[in-house]
């Protein structure tokens, strides 16, 4: 941005430019942007957040409405509370799913599920919210929330997963839970790229595979509808980087790269080395690896080890491996050994742990030994899995927070994980905690952790009341019911 020399001069006049550009944006025809500022990215990398930030969102379908009304009021009670009128979101209305076709698609057609201005509204606005949507079936018309995520690039799905006390619960210490989930966002199967048997994409692909590639493997080729895998290197770093910084940032212990890299070994294989290679090249004085830990642990204990000595340790099988494979193993603890002078006599216990894990054996273990278990970087379809089965663990998805970030270029959108539940609609009957939740992660995001720790507390408060809504009543003794729009008054009233 260059200014005028009346604006390099007076420093007020070079704000209001600076302002004035920050605002400028495309005009929209179906959305109305109501007074306030944009959220944006400056140069240090960092964001730039108003006072009065425009935030869009996405009311969603189904039980979406009540959702909203509830979660939004628990919202601006929250800023209003914690900075007492110095600070204000402007809620911003942006259309996608069954609301928006029923009210566009005479003007739109199938466009109108995710129409192109709520798009670019949520890539110029940077920071949004919105509510479980509707995607229709068949079509050929994609998820909306797997859309949303690969048009704004948003590569990273958050979810953290904690207990709050009272909550009812299927295991016998759910407290033990207090895990953070990077899930790869634009990658693996979740790409979309498949092809139905019998159709004339398939029947080419599949020729492609046979003739081309002398793929044997298919075992039943005359009936078989095919799908691509893609995992790429820059993908999977960006993945791990961004889980390696948060766990930094926020003191956490470890980092879990979770993989069925023993059968998929050049797509999910391939996923935890560039990882380890992110982790070892780029932070190497504040992380350690599981590995290297042993290694160095061993020699802590017996600094008199030899390499192979060392390599007995932590390979139980090292003496009936191959001459080559025990050169391997030896070369690894080489390496490692030249760690001592920076993580050697106990400092690497201080640094943080880098560790990968089998996606079926990490399943059961989260269950069974959960503690171990704090930051998680996985790819697409185990990131989906796990995330529900560890909401599961600590009350549901009810109150299973989420939010899709990319960390480079700042955008991010926060959504409740359940789905549209229709039945429910207009109802005021479910928990909108989920929402709510994702709006607590948003409020971190913008730095706004006053309003953020204002709504965590009431939650607490009003959990522990046993003030709850249906999900939860039916599973706990003694507890009031509560509709969608009573907790969100109890919350308030808590803060």
């Amino acid at each position: 941005m260059t200014f005028s020399p009346s604006e390099q001069i007076c420093p007020e006049k070079r704000d209001i430019t600076i302002r004035k550009e920050r605002n400028r944006g495309m005009s929209y025809e179906i959305i109305t942007v109501p007074r306030g500022e944009k959220i944006t990215m400056g140069r240090d990398g960092a964001l730039w957040v108003p006072s009065n930030p425009i935030i869009p969102f996405i009311e969603g379908d189904g039980t979406g409405a009540d959702i909203w009304k509830a979660s939004v009021r628990v919202f601006d009670a929250a800023v209003e509370k914690a900075y007492l009128g110095a600070r204000k979101i402007s809620w911003m209305e942006v259309f996608a799913g069954e609301k928006s076709f029923n009210l566009f698609k005479n003007t739109m057609g199938d466009q109108a599920w995710l129409p192109d201005e709520t798009v670019e509204a949520c890539r110029e606005f940077m920071v949004g919210v919105k509510g479980p949507l509707t995607t229709p079936i068949g079509g050929g018309i994609r998820s909306l929330n797997v859309a949303l995520r690969q048009l704004l690039d948003l590569y990273v799905c958050l979810r953290p997963v904690r207990y709050f006390q009272g909550a009812p619960s299927p295991v016998k210490r759910p407290q033990d839970v207090d895990m953070v989930i990077f899930r790869e966002n634009t990658e693996d199967i979740y790409a979309g790229i498949e092809w139905m048997y019998g159709s004339p994409e398939c029947e080419r692909f599949k020729k492609f595979l046979l003739e081309e590639m002398k793929v044997t493997k298919i075992r039943f080729p005359d009936t078989v509808s095919l799908g691509v895998k893609p995992i790429s290197k820059e993908g999977s770093q960006r993945l791990v980087r961004a889980a390696i910084q948060y766990a930094l940032t926020h003191n956490r212990s470890s980092v879990t790269m979770v993989h069925k890299g023993n059968i998929m070994k050049f797509t999910e294989g391939a996923f935890k080395e560039w990882g380890y290679g992110v982790a070892t090249a780029e932070f190497r004085d504040r992380v350690v690896t599981e590995r290297e830990s042993w290694i160095i642990g061993n020699q802590d204990r017996n600094p008199t080890l030899t390499a192979e000595e060392n390599a007995r340790l932590i390979e139980p099988g090292y003496d009936m491996m191959t001459s080559g494979q025990r050169k391997n193993i030896v070369d690894e603890v080489e390496g490692a050994l030249k760690l001592m002078s920076t993580h050697g006599s106990g400092r690497w216990k201080k640094l943080l742990l880098i560790r990968d894990s089998i996606a079926d054996i990490t399943l059961q273990q989260v269950l069974t030994r959960a503690r171990e278990f704090d930051v998680i970087a996985t790819m697409n379809l185990e990131g989906d899995f796990l995330s529900d089965a560890l909401a599961a663990q600590v009350g549901g998805i009810g109150i299973a927070p989420g939010a899709n970030i990319n960390y480079v270029t700042g955008h991010a959108i926060f959504e409740a994980t359940h789905g549209t539940a229709p039945k429910y609609a207009n109802l005021d009957k479910v928990n909108p905690g989920s929402l709510i939740l994702s709006g607590v992660m948003m409020l971190e995001y913008l730095g706004w952790q006053e309003a953020a720790d204002l709504i965590v507390e009431a939650i607490n408060k009003t959990i522990s009341q046993k003030k709850v809504t249906y999900d939860f009543e039916r599973l706990m003794d003694g507890a009031t019911l509560v509709t969608c729009s009573g907790f969100a008054n109890a919350l308030i009233e808590n803060m």
